[in-house]
């Protein structure tokens, strides 16, 4: 953010610029607060309080900062990290930009990195290359990165798989008024007569079948079996839920684009009509609102900064899921269906309180 003091760490005798990081730490800011501006050694402090799981070592590797940047930064007057041009960089962004440049050299890359990056052109479109990721994909899409993703080539095919948070309730809200309306209308004219209760009990049952919608597709459609996939299996994979593990603080894909979550509603309404025939758009209106908030809540876990209550249970507890367990936590407005089907994350009790901002 602007304004910020610098925060250089050294980690196994490298250096780490994690001052874009803070406020994107599952720990809050108050994790890393206490270091900025002082360049010191966090080894043993990353290895044992609290232990760090193997995704938050992986992601660790985006914000290290080559020697060379190192070295200019001593010879700048302003101690400013800089490029060759005397441009400031951040670390993890001068050290992706020297990532990009061995990414035809898988040998030479290996030398320098461990990760698994080298498997693919992140300065290109990555949807083309993910079938050929093969049997490597299920592993490195749960391993997140802090870069720009691209998916598509052509500009008016990439624009269409970024959406701003606003997008939904500003696309959905005037649907979800004219089905509740028209709804009303249908259940009116079956009882002669106007009947709010109705309405509210038939709206309440689609927000409760959207959370259990909710758990079914994070567990079995968004989180399926990668291990058998094809190359076809896995680019779909990917652009459903997978990127969003890959690049999980990328602001313009946490909401779902309109396009396919109106597909998503067109297939299963005909099951809606079915069971409840004159309800059902107030059924779905129902559903839709849930899967609005839900959708909110999604980008605000990522970018809020609650103080308490069920939010900041469910931000931890969201969290969890991408960087530990990415088998287990799969509600995201709540934890009532991984309760029930014995999936729920265990958080642990903290003395003090996590801040984000």
């Amino acid at each position: 953010m602007k304004g910020e003091k610098l925060l250089i760490v050294k980690y196994e005798n490298q250096m780490y610029d994690i001052t874009d990081f803070m406020h994107k730490h599952p720990g809050g800011i108050g994790t890393l607060g206490d270091l900025a501006g002082k360049n010191v050694d966090i080894t043993n402090r990353f290895t044992t309080m609290p232990p760090h799981s193997d995704a938050a070592r992986y992601l660790m590797k985006e914000y290290r900062v080559p020697e060379s940047s190192m070295n200019h930064q001593k010879n700048s007057p302003n101690g400013k990290i800089s490029n060759g041009n005397g441009i400031h960089l951040n670390g993890h962004t001068n050290y992706k930009g020297q990532k990009e440049e061995v990414n035809n050299n898988d040998d030479l890359h290996t030398t320098l990195d461990d990760s698994m990056e080298y498997l693919v052109d992140w300065s290109s479109a990555m949807i083309p290359q993910i079938r050929k990721l093969g049997k490597n994909y299920g592993e490195w899409v749960n391993k997140p990165v802090d870069r720009p993703l691209r998916l598509f080539g052509p500009w008016y095919l990439e624009i269409l798989t970024k959406t701003p948070w606003y997008i939904v309730p500003l696309f959905w809200f005037p649907i979800i008024v004219y089905l509740v309306i028209r709804g009303s209308a249908n259940i009116a004219a079956v009882n002669h007569e106007i009947q709010p209760l109705q309405v509210v009990l038939y709206f309440a049952i689609g927000v409760l079948a959207w959370t259990l919608l909710e758990y079914s597709l994070h567990r079995w459609v968004f989180h399926m079996e990668t291990e058998r996939m094809g190359g076809i299996g896995a680019t779909l994979h990917f652009l459903i839920h997978g990127l969003h593990h890959k690049v999980p603080f990328d602001p313009y894909r946490l909401v779902f684009p309109p396009l396919p979550a109106m597909m998503i509603a067109s297939a299963v309404y005909p099951a809606i009509a079915l069971l409840f025939t004159t309800q059902s758009l107030v059924v779905l209106a129902g559903g839709l609102a849930g899967y609005v908030v839900y959708d909110m809540i999604h980008f605000y876990l990522h970018y809020g900064n609650p103080s308490g209550g069920h939010l900041y249970f469910m931000k931890r507890y969201h969290y969890q899921h991408h960087f530990v367990h990415h088998d287990k936590g799969f509600g995201i407005s709540s934890s009532m269906w991984d309760d029930i089907f014995g999936t729920k994350i265990l958080l642990r009790s903290l003395q003090y309180i996590l801040r984000w901002r």
